[in-house]
C-alpha cells in the first residue's frame, strides 16, 4: 500500500472519529447514517442505489449545476420541476400528471434551507411507488411538518461544509436501517484512496484562510488563483462544454451505475463536472480531517441558533418579500428556520451584491440562469411552467445570516429597491 494511504478499517482510516459523526446525525434524524466525504457523493450513491439505469428525477431548477451533473453521472435524465416563486421548492399541484407518471425518483433541494413541501411529495411518491430523496446541503438544521429536513425521503444527503463549516466532509442518512450497511460498503467500493498531499492541504487552509483575510488580500488570492488556473468558474455557471458532457452521458447511458465497475467508470465519465469546487469530494478521509469536522459539529446548535437570530431579522426587513406575498409559506413571522442563506428578493440583484462586497460579504450560492435554460433540451426536460424558477433565480440575493445586520445597513445605504410581485406569479401555500 502506498504511504500515506490506508485501509477501510485500519486505525489510520479514522474509523473511530467517523463512528463518532455517524452517531451524532443519528441523534439529530433518529436514522442511520453513513458518513461520505461529500453530499455530492453520498448522493451519487444513493441514486446509484434506487434508480435504474435511464430512470428520470424530478428535481428543482434553480439548485447548483453540481448537482445536475451528479443526476448525469448516475445514468439518469433530470426532469425540472416548477417551482414556488417565493423560495424555490417544488410546486407539487403544477407538475403534471403525465410527468408523475414518468418518474424513477424525485429529488428536493430545501434551497438555503427553505424546506421543500416533504410530507406532500412523500406522498406523492408513495403513491407512485418511487423512492424521494432529500439534498439537504443548505438545511441541516431546517424542519418541515414536525420532523428534521432529511427525516422524510428513503435517503437524505447533508454536506458539513455548510452550517458546520467544516469545509469537508457529508452525511448519508436512510430510512431503512436495513440498508445502512449496503450503502456504507457502496461508498466505500466507490472512494478514492486517502492522499497525503490532499489531507496536508486541509490542514493548512484555515490558517491561510485567516491570512487572506487578515491581510485583505481576498481579489490578489482570486487573480492568482485565475491566472494559475485554479478556479472553473468565471460566471456564476460552470462552462457547460456540451460537445464533452455529450460524450460523458452517452457513455454512462450503457452503464448500470448499481454494478460498481460500471458506477466507477461513470463518475470516472462526469469528474471534470461533478468534482468543481471540490477536487477532493470522493477521497478517504483521515483522521486528522475527521476530527476537525467531529469539533465544528459539536458546536453545531451554536452556530443554529445564530442562523435563527440573523434569518429572523433578514426576513424583517422589506426586501424579504414582494409586497402581496406575506403569506408566502416558509416566511410568515415567528416561524424563522435557521437558514444558510436568507434569500432576500432585490430588483436589481447583481447592484445588490456589489453593495454587499464593498462591506466585505460575499454573496454566493446564486443559481442563475436555471438548470433547464443552461443546460437545454439535449440534458434534461424542461420545467413545464418555467416563469417562478427564472424570477427567483434573478431576483434572488442570498445573505449569510450571520452578517445580517451589516447585510441590512449596507443594502438601506445603497438605497436597493424589492423585487416587484411578477405578473400571474402566486407564491403556492403549504
Amino acid at each position: 500500500m502506498a504511504t500515506g494511504e490506508a485501509g477501510p478499517g485500519s486505525v489510520r482510516d479514522g474509523s473511530q472519529p467517523r463512528k463518532r459523526l455517524e452517531e451524532a446525525m443519528r441523534s439529530r434524524l433518529g436514522r442511520e447514517c453513513v458518513y461520505v466525504p461529500s453530499c455530492r457523493f453520498g448522493l451519487y450513491a444513493a441514486l446509484r442505489h434506487w434508480c435504474p439505469p435511464g430512470g428520470r428525477v424530478l428535481m428543482s431548477p434553480v439548485n447548483d449545476d453540481v448537482i445536475f451533473f451528479v443526476v448525469l453521472a448516475a445514468g439518469l435524465r433530470p426532469v425540472q420541476a416548477p417551482l414556488n416563486p417565493s423560495d424555490a421548492s417544488i410546486d407539487i399541484d403544477a407538475v403534471p400528471d403525465e410527468v408523475w407518471g414518468s418518474l424513477s425518483a424525485v429529488l428536493t433541494t430545501n434551497l438555503y434551507g427553505n424546506p421543500d413541501p416533504a410530507p406532500g411529495l412523500r406522498a406523492r411518491c408513495d403513491t407512485l411507488g418511487i423512492p424521494l430523496f432529500e439534498d439537504a446541503a443548505h438545511a441541516i438544521g431546517s424542519e418541515v411538518g414536525g420532523r428534521p429536513v432529511g427525516a422524510w425521503g428513503d435517503a437524505s444527503v447533508f454536506s458539513l461544509s455548510k452550517h458546520v463549516g467544516a469545509k469537508a466532509g457529508g452525511i448519508l442518512a436512510v430510512a431503512d436501517p436495513g440498508l445502512r450497511d449496503v450503502l456504507e460498503k457502496t461508498c466505500d467500493d466507490l472512494l478514492l484512496p486517502r492522499r497525503t498531499t490532499a489531507e496536508l492541504a486541509y490542514a493548512v487552509r484555515p490558517y491561510a484562510e485567516a491570512a487572506v483575510r487578515g491581510l485583505r488580500l481576498r481579489r490578489a488570492a482570486w487573480a492568482t488563483m485565475r491566472l494559475l488556473g485554479l478556479t472553473e468558474r468565471d460566471a456564476i455557471r460552470m462552462p457547460l462544454r456540451p460537445e464533452e458532457l455529450a460524450r460523458a452521458t452517452a457513455s454512462a447511458s450503457g452503464l448500470d451505475a448499481r454494478d460498481s465497475l460500471d458506477a466507477h467508470s461513470s463518475l470516472d465519465a462526469h469528474d471534470p463536472w461533478v468534482r468543481v469546487d471540490m477536487h477532493d469530494y470522493r477521497l478517504r478521509a483521515g483522521r486528522f480531517r475527521l476530527g476537525r469536522i467531529g469539533r465544528r459539529l459539536d458546536g453545531l446548535d451554536g452556530v443554529l441558533a445564530d442562523c435563527r437570530a440573523g434569518t429572523e431579522l433578514l426576513l424583517s426587513t422589506r426586501w424579504a418579500r414582494p409586497a402581496g406575498w406575506e403569506g408566502a409559506r416558509n416566511r410568515s413571522p415567528g416561524a424563522a428556520q435557521p437558514l444558510f442563506r436568507v434569500p432576500l428578493l432585490v430588483a436589481d440583484r447583481d447592484a445588490a451584491a456589489r453593495a454587499l462586497a464593498r462591506r466585505g460579504i460575499v454573496v454566493g450560492y446564486l443559481y442563475d440562469p436555471p438548470l433547464d435554460d443552461y443546460a437545454g433540451a439535449a440534458f434534461t426536460d424542461p420545467s413545464p411552467s418555467p416563469e417562478g424558477a427564472r424570477w427567483f433565480a434573478r431576483h434572488a440575493l442570498p445573505v449569510d445570516p450571520l452578517r445580517a445586520r451589516a447585510a441590512v445597513a449596507a443594502l438601506e445605504e445603497s438605497g436597493v429597491r424589492p423585487a416587484e410581485a411578477p405578473e400571474g406569479l402566486v407564491p403556492t401555500g403549504g
